[in-house]
């Protein structure tokens, strides 16, 4: 059993801390960069849930380059039940760039995204039997380092994608 998953991978934590393993060269002991970008095994996410979401435990994260723009779609679920889940980035503020209800439509929501004054915020909530987009840039280390970005709990679904340039210009920051 497992107490929360993002793209099919439930978080492990490690004994070792995530960024003191990449500075001291032990990071491939430590944790795998591959982690998914979009849901493994898709489902309707706000509808019946498969008897088997098919997670695994891991920990996995995804490498990001200093000053990339970043999108995320957390999508709730209802395997335990629909319900609110509050998201918070430690050390960085992103914009809310879209929300809806039902499982997220990566074809038709995108359309509907304030690209022009989305609000700024450190903390999210997820709505229940929905899903919020945000969007922040990759700032935390010097120039020229990646940042880790690894996640210890969550919801079910994230997907991962580097906005076109020109869209993540409309909120004020280009990458």
């Amino acid at each position: 059993m497992f107490a929360a998953s993002i793209n099919n991978i439930s978080f492990a934590v490690p004994t070792t801390a995530l960024l003191q393993a990449h500075f001291f060269g032990q990071s491939n002991r430590v944790y795998n960069p591959n982690f998914p970008i979009s849901p493994l095994i898709p489902f309707n996410y706000t509808g019946n849930p498969p008897n088997n979401t098919m997670v695994s435990n891991g920990t996995k994260l995804v490498v990001l380059p200093f000053n990339t723009s970043v999108e995320l779609v957390l999508q709730d679920t209802s395997i335990l039940g629909a319900e609110s889940h509050p998201l918070h980035l430690h050390g960085f503020n992103f914009f809310v760039v879209g929300q809806g209800f039902g499982n997220f439509d990566q074809n038709k929501d995108p359309a509907n995204f304030n690209l022009v004054d989305p609000v700024e915020r450190n903390t999210v909530g997820v709505p229940s039997g929905g899903w919020v987009a945000i969007r922040s840039m990759v700032h935390a280390l010097p120039p020229g380092d990646p940042h880790k970005l690894g996640f210890k709990d969550g919801l079910a679904s994230l997907r991962w994608k580097a906005p076109k340039s020109e869209a993540a210009s409309s909120t004020g920051r280009s990458s």
